[in-house]
């Protein structure tokens, strides 16, 4: 890897890049809300601790929302609009069913717009219940700017266009990171955020039925006492059980590059990052233990957080519907 730039001074670059094409950016900091909220981010916080105490599996949800609502029109909450009169992004393909922590999100909106009505906004919530969270199980914390908007559009086929998919290539993930300006070696470092969540056995059952549309063909590329574990679980055209994404599913650490390394990663795009000579050589460092992985992915979310936050949006008073 000596030929790239450091991993800090690609992220570095690539926020005075975004910060250069929005004016969004101009009022926020990391103590927006020192005088009109000031217990904001602690509710926050301590409101996202006992979610996880009751339920470690929201962890993984939270920082999903986060991200599935950045790729999509940027930081804005866009995700978590209703679809009333269109299908909006949570109904979209890649987020149906499977995205989680709405009513938790809706709960720590209540208790700040008890505390200070109409000044934080479920961008910044979205934002930070994802940080706290990523803490709680065990990631490093990172720097955040805060004063996002929420936006008042919301499209499905944006996010149907726009979102990684668990099938995708190589070069397609390359392409999905590199349209909201990361480079491909974030884009590895954030596919390590596989190290907390769950999946559903539909995201895999291609991999293990039907890969490359052949019927009955296994993907070669999985370990075979993983696809015989993943088979007793996931039945040829069943629903199937709820999927583990690593070996310690609530806790953030460097396991999941371990198993994608040794052909154990759950979806097809796991795999994948060992098809390109940049990726492979990622996730052999990522897989080490002491690795600078937790401390790169804290610099690549703080990047994700900035993307294009929205200039003309507003303070929901609730995160599901837009002011009327």
């Amino acid at each position: 890897m000596g030929s790239f730039p450091p991993l800090r001074l690609l992220s570095m670059l690539g926020m005075i890049l975004l910060a250069t094409t929005t004016d969004a950016h101009s009022y926020s900091g990391a103590d927006y809300y020192k005088d009109s909220c000031p217990q904001a981010t602690t509710i926050v916080t301590d409101m996202v601790n006992n979610f996880l105490k009751a339920n470690k599996n929201l962890a993984g949800g939270f920082l999903r929302l986060h991200f599935h609502d950045c790729f999509v029109r940027g930081c804005d909450a866009s995700v978590l609009l209703n679809s009333p009169t269109n299908t909006a992004e949570k109904d979209a393909r890649p987020n149906a069913g499977s995205l989680r922590g709405f009513h938790e999100i809706d709960q720590i909106k209540a208790a700040l717009e008890a505390e200070c009505p109409g000044i934080v906004s479920c961008a910044d919530i979205l934002a930070l219940a994802a940080r706290d969270a990523t803490v709680k199980v065990g990631g490093q914390s990172w720097s955040l700017d805060l004063g996002r908007k929420d936006g008042k559009v919301s499209i499905s086929s944006e996010a149907d266009d726009k979102l990684p998919s668990p099938f995708s290539t190589y070069d397609e993930l390359v392409k999905n990171f590199g349209d909201v300006g990361f480079t491909q070696e974030e884009m590895v470092i954030l596919s390590g955020g596989h190290t907390i969540g769950r999946s559903s056995c539909g995201a895999v059952q291609s991999r293990l039925y039907n890969f490359n549309g052949v019927a009955g063909l296994t993907d070669p590329s999985i370990d075979a006492s993983l696809a015989k574990q993943l088979k007793k679980k996931c039945p040829e055209n069943e629903p199937g059980s709820t999927l583990s994404m690593d070996s310690t599913k609530n806790t953030f650490d460097h396991l999941y590059f371990k198993a994608v390394l040794n052909n154990k990663g759950l979806f097809q795009s796991d795999a994948n990052l060992l098809t390109n000579p940049v990726g492979k050589e990622l996730v052999t460092r990522y897989s080490k233990a002491g690795s600078s992985f937790s401390s790169d992915f804290a610099a690549a979310m703080t990047k994700m957080s900035n993307i294009q936050w929205a200039a003309d949006g507003e303070v929901r008073r609730i995160c599901s519907i837009i002011n009327q």
